[in-house]
């Protein structure tokens, strides 16, 4: 009989798996308890490699699928980072182990406050957490050297493309919500170059100003 997992190491093992080899980010999903950032009728299931609901219609993204766009950006631990899509902030605390500082932005306030807490229980005080439309980015703060967008559109918002450095990585599932390819693209003096595909996802509909409409109800 197989065990329930119980622990990071669980999850740790279950991304190997998976194929992740960075050892930075490994060592991050190790020290960061994702049973901290989950609610807590779902605690049981926090070190599966499965995502987990957490109210609103939303749910966090599968660790390992995390883990492959966190790994696409190839951080070294001096970016700046954008991220779209705060959720409880579990991919948020694993970004700012992994680079210099996180801006995140999450559109729902209940969910902003609580990954505001569970990143601050968690020591984590490199993250700058805004609660707005994250289609547009966060332009005060730009320009980012990565950009991770947790939600899927057709193409790559303009804004977000604008607040990219040269050479900076940005990656995001590209479709129609629910049926996606994750792609992780490279800012030139032109625009964006496709990088490569990362891997095939289901996400939900990135909605805002320069995504689908927030009145939109197809999301989950």
């Amino acid at each position: 009989m197989h065990s329930v997992p119980s622990s990071p190491e669980d999850l740790v093992r279950a991304l190997r798996a998976a194929g992740i080899r960075d050892e930075r980010l490994l060592e991050a999903v190790r020290t960061t308890p994702r049973a901290r950032f989950v609610p807590a009728a779902q605690a049981a299931a926090a070190y599966r490699d499965t995502p987990v609901p957490i109210g609103q219609g939303q749910v966090t993204t599968q660790p390992s699928l995390s883990a492959v766009m966190i790994e696409s950006l190839e951080l070294s631990g001096s970016e700046h980072v954008l991220e779209v899509g705060t959720g409880l902030g579990f991919q948020t605390a694993l970004l700012a182990r992994l680079a210099g500082d996180v801006v995140s932005v999450e559109m729902r306030p209940d969910i902003a406050r609580q990954a505001r807490g569970n990143l601050a229980g968690q020591g984590v005080r490199n993250v700058e957490l805004r609660v707005g439309d994250g289609s547009g980015g966060v332009p005060d703060r730009a320009p980012y050297d990565a950009v991770i967008v947790s939600a899927a559109f057709p193409e790559v918002p303009e804004p977000l493309v604008a607040q990219l450095r040269p050479s900076g990585r940005l990656v995001q599932p590209v479709g129609p919500g629910g049926h996606e390819q994750v792609v992780c693209f490279v800012r030139t003096t032109s625009g964006l170059r496709q990088w490569r595909i990362v891997t095939a996802a289901c996400f939900v509909r990135l909605l805002g100003r320069y995504g689908f409409p927030q009145d939109d109800t197809d999301v989950t």
